[in-house]
């Protein structure tokens, strides 16, 4: 990758596209239609920068654009969106960009470098009263540079081998550089980029609507006249989609649902199913005995099997797949011996419970008992009922706490839990971004547990150090299995993502992440 130039993207759109579902459309994309969405909760932030739940892309994404992103059409490839091309210098350390001439702002003004150091530098550095919950990813830049027009440069101080996955988060907005220097919160307050639909409405509670950009540089797009996205809870979203009233949810549905939706609406309807970037796991808190006990841990993560859960969950939420901390199928997986040898994931359940109970006694605890945090909402609960289940057949005895989502957050944020039901959902699988949570607490808010481990710190720096991918593979694998053997977290399931979607709905494709391909832009309706 270093010293190679990117090839310039073309302006046109492509005359067809393929249809979400994965089959050739026999139809060109025609333009014209409103698209009627559900999101499930409202927006916490208009600030991309600030934000981080899906409930904040799927109003906000349609507005924007980015310097580059995910290919939606070959995920993990990574291509120019705002930027024309870009070159990686040959020691990595200088990663230039070309923009496009020509993009506008919704409100007229033309795009320039000066707009997108502007958008990174408050993301790496953001001011009194700014937040950037992704500041860390670019914790390794030195400088930002302008050099004219249509150039920016950014100077890291050390190679980084997810640094270009870091340019192509879809949390990174580019705003106007006029607009932050008159008032830097001006993000928190209108809704402005650059992107195919320009923002008309939000009604707190209710909807949120966009209309096309017509001066939208990519040329051709959006098909759309505008979107209007529908604030709903989970039960009232499949009613809709059950009823025909709304056209798409863009996160995915546990199979009952998804049954109901498809026997309501038989051929109308459509689904994709693929893997998902969601891990649903537990947390222990390492600074509460007896979970500073490492045998412990180890014992309550041997108690589960996995193997044996995953067939049953699947039939009752999306919850489908067993792996280590980085997505089954993702290119840096454990895989065969490096996840079965491991503790937790042995295909000898029985074994594992003796040496869960030998560990037990050893430890001083031979009856545990312990309340289990959880959030009341799906897959949440039936994953925290399965581990009440698989600890009680080693004699353990636990109470289950269910909060809503307010509370769970504060309660898992404060530390005032033993044993938490947790979760992580991101929007690629780089491991600099799977497994930043886990670094030891006095570097990472997100660690859960609380712990301190410099091997953990150590490896994580040395994965991002390496630009040969094979390398990087190795030390990945490694710091996996060190965080499982540790059992500060340990997994539980992966996500399947199964989307519904009208039959109408076309051009749009289903990724690994509910996060991405969220601007509506290739987006057509069937007349």
């Amino acid at each position: 990758m270093l010293g190679r130039t990117i090839a310039t993207a073309g302006a046109t759109a492509l005359a067809a596209l393929t249809l979400w579902a994965g089959t050739a459309s026999a139809q060109a994309p025609v333009k014209g239609g409103t698209l009627n969405y559900a999101v499930q909760g409202d927006t916490s932030t208009y600030d991309c920068h600030a934000a981080s739940s899906f409930s904040n892309i799927h109003y906000l994404a349609p507005h924007f654009s980015l310097l580059a992103k995910f290919d939606p059409k070959d995920y993990p490839k990574i291509v120019p969106d705002v930027a024309e091309s870009w070159t990686i210098s040959a020691d990595g350390l200088a990663y230039t960009f070309k923009l496009r001439q020509g993009v506008k702002f919704h409100d007229g003004s033309v795009l320039s470098s000066k707009d997108v150091k502007a958008t990174y530098e408050r993301i790496w550095k953001p001011g009194p009263g700014v937040s950037s919950v992704r500041a860390a990813l670019f914790e390794d830049l030195t400088a930002i540079e302008a050099p004219d027009a249509n150039t920016v440069v950014f100077r890291i101080k050390a190679p980084n081998a997810g640094m270009l996955s870091n340019f192509a988060s879809p949390w990174n907005c580019l705003y106007s550089a006029a607009k932050l220097e008159a008032d830097p919160l001006s993000p928190t307050k209108t809704v402005m980029g650059t992107g195919p639909f320009v923002f008309v409405e939000h009604v707190a509670g209710s909807h949120w609507i966009g209309k096309r950009f017509d001066d939208y540089f990519r040329q051709g797009l959006p098909y759309l006249d505008g979107f209007r996205a529908q604030n709903m809870a989970a039960t009232a979203i499949v009613n809709s989609l059950a009823g025909g009233q709304i056209q798409a949810e863009f996160r995915g549905f546990a199979p009952a649902d998804a049954a109901r939706i498809k026997s309501a609406r038989g051929d109308q309807i459509a689904f994709a199913e693929g893997e998902w970037l969601a891990h649903f796991f537990f947390s222990f808190n390492s600074e509460k005995k007896p979970f500073d006990d490492i045998r412990v841990r180890r014992a309550l993560t041997l108690a589960v099997d996995r193997w044996g859960g995953a067939a049953p969950m699947s039939r009752i939420t999306f919850l489908k797949y067993v792996g280590g901390l980085m997505r089954p199928g993702s290119d840096m997986a454990l895989r065969g011996d490096a996840l079965v040898d491991l503790p937790g994931f042995s295909r000898d359940i029985k074994a594992s419970r003796e040496e869960a109970k030998r560990l037990l006694k050893e430890a001083g605890v031979p009856n545990l008992s312990f309340k289990l945090t959880n959030r009341v909402t799906a897959p949440f609960i039936p994953l925290g009922l399965f581990l009440i289940d698989q600890w009680r057949q080693i004699g353990v005895t636990v109470e289950h706490q269910q909060l809503d989502t307010a509370q769970w957050l504060a309660v898992r944020r404060s530390g005032n839990f033993e044993v938490v039901v947790d979760s992580q959902a991101e929007w690629n699988d780089d491991p600099s971004v799977q497994i930043n949570r886990y670094l030891s607490f006095d570097k990472s808010d997100a660690n859960v547990s609380r712990y301190i481990d410099r091997k953990v710190d150590d490896l994580y720096a040395r994965q991002k150090l390496a630009l040969d991918p094979k390398e990087r593979e190795k030390l990945v694998v490694e710091l996996q299995r060190h965080l499982i053997e540790q059992a500060y977290s340990a997994p539980g399931f992966w996500s399947a993502r199964n989307v519904a979607l009208d039959r109408k709905v076309q051009g749009w494709s289903n990724l690994p992440s509910h996060m991405l391909n969220q601007d509506l832009a290739e987006i057509w309706l069937q007349p």
